[in-house]
């Protein structure tokens, strides 16, 4: 019999604890008390998720959280390190501005709003998060933020029109 060398687990995804908060329930006995997990889960490469886990302990939440990140995994464009345009999300009262950056700016973001980008593989980007403070909004708000990008090839065949025609000013300002 073949002895099996043991290899550790590498972990495909980059998981981040964002939140822990405890939320109760009233009932005719008093409060019920549960924890809230939120959760980021990413591939440092352009794919990233959000999940939420409620359970009577934190271990139970963060299990949940980790589930449901893993199965809302969503494809964002990137740009190289930054991303392709100025975009604004909005979750709630929460509202998340992210411009990108050149390179060597580094992630200039603060919270849930870092959480998501690192972990969605950008590593240049400029970040404002405006209005309400709620964690979980906040990264709802940079979630839908990254929805929204699109590269040029992207918006270029959506147009019928040359990728060429439709790279930023400076990029076409090099090539002639």
């Amino acid at each position: 019999m073949k002895k099996m060398a043991y290899k550790p687990v590498e972990k495909e995804f980059d998981e981040r604890v964002v939140d822990i908060t405890r939320v109760a329930k009233v009932v005719k006995g008093g409060r019920k008390f549960h924890f809230r997990v939120t959760i980021v889960a990413g591939n440092n490469n352009g794919r990233v998720g959000v999940g939420t886990g409620k359970a009577g302990a934190v271990p139970d939440a963060m299990g949940k959280a980790t589930k449901q990140a893993l199965s809302d995994m969503r494809k964002i464009s990137l740009a190289g390190t930054t991303i392709p345009h100025e975009v604004i999300g909005k979750m709630g009262g929460a509202v998340v501005l992210l411009k990108p950056a050149s390179r060597g700016t580094g992630v200039i973001a603060g919270g849930g709003v870092r959480a998501v980008v690192e972990a969605a593989g950008v590593r240049d980007i400029l970040t404002k998060s405006m209005g309400s403070a709620n964690v979980l909004n906040v990264v709802k708000a940079t979630m839908n933020a990254l929805d929204q990008l699109r590269t040029s090839e992207e918006i270029a065949a959506m147009r019928g029109k040359p990728a060429k025609d439709l790279a930023p000013f400076w990029e076409r300002r090099k090539n002639g």
